[in-house]
């Protein structure tokens, strides 16, 4: 039986990392390489790498666009790139963890590219909703055990559901949650990351209704994501969740040794995760 796994998420906009809020708020956090390497030596049990760039070309020389009214001129390193492949080959190198990368990957050639350059498994999200059977097509290439299908949820208060969306969270698919991850796995997924958009850099604690309905739904693992603010959030997550794994991005930012501090707390809290 697996470990509960404790997962920090980097989330890349414009060549830097950045935190997030309800998918439409971004604030400068750093290079894409500083926190890596300190992830890998406070032994988070893998690392999610995400592109959410809202087009394909990665400039960190404009950094307003990025961070808006909260920016701040930042110094970038000069061995920094646009090119994204360069970025995970970077990542990768200094990644000594399982490595998971998502975000604009529309095609095999796509999936092949990011594994050639480190990753050792890929999310794929808006392209397995346009064409479910994408998620067949990459499970049968490389593997199911490489194919996360990362799923964006927002809830429905009136109608007491949740419900996909598409597009950076934009778009609402008329998807239940649950159906959506079912269908993912009966297609060849490995692993579900969910994601609560409502949640998104709240520090409210994680959806744990969402997150219980679709672990007791399938047999794959699922990860939670979205919401946490405190260490105990992430034990909540897989004790009330249901989740297998449970993943942060900005709680993990401004806390030294933030990793080894939260699975101290997890131990504690009677969570058999690695230390």
């Amino acid at each position: 039986m697996l470990h509960p796994r404790l997962i920090p998420v980097l989330l890349l906009k414009n060549g830097i990392l950045v935190r997030s809020r309800t998918f439409t708020f971004h604030q400068h956090t750093g290079d894409p390489l500083g926190q890596v390497e300190r992830f890998t030596a406070w032994k988070a049990d893998e690392l999610i790498y995400l592109d959410i760039n809202r087009d394909d070309t990665h400039d960190f020389r404009e950094t307003m666009s990025v961070i808006g009214t909260t920016s701040s001129h930042k110094d970038i390193p000069a061995t920094m790139t646009n090119n994204f492949l360069d970025i995970i080959r970077s990542v990768s190198e200094r990644c000594m963890i399982p490595l998971t990368v998502g975000g604009k990957i529309r095609t095999l050639e796509d999936i092949r590219l990011r594994l050639s350059h480190g990753a050792d498994k890929v999310s794929i999200n808006t392209q397995a909703l346009a064409d479910p059977s994408f998620i067949t097509a990459a499970a049968q290439a490389f593997g199911n055990q490489c194919i996360v299908v990362c799923v964006d949820v927002k809830a429905n208060p009136e109608k007491g559901t949740h419900e996909v969306h598409a597009h950076f969270g934009k778009d609402a698919t008329g998807l239940s949650a649950v159906e959506w991850c079912k269908e993912a796995e009966k297609r060849g997924a490995g692993e579900i990351l969910l994601q609560s958009i409502d949640r998104d850099g709240t520090g409210q604690g994680y959806d744990l209704p969402l997150i219980r309905s679709v672990a007791e739904a399938v047999s794959i693992p699922v990860i939670a994501l979205g919401g946490a603010g405190t260490f105990r959030h992430f034990v909540e997550g897989l004790t009330e969740g249901h989740a297998s794994a449970v993943a942060a991005a900005n709680i993990f930012h401004f806390t030294e040794q933030s990793v080894i501090n939260a699975k101290k707390q997890m131990r504690a809290s009677g969570i058999d995760v690695r230390l």
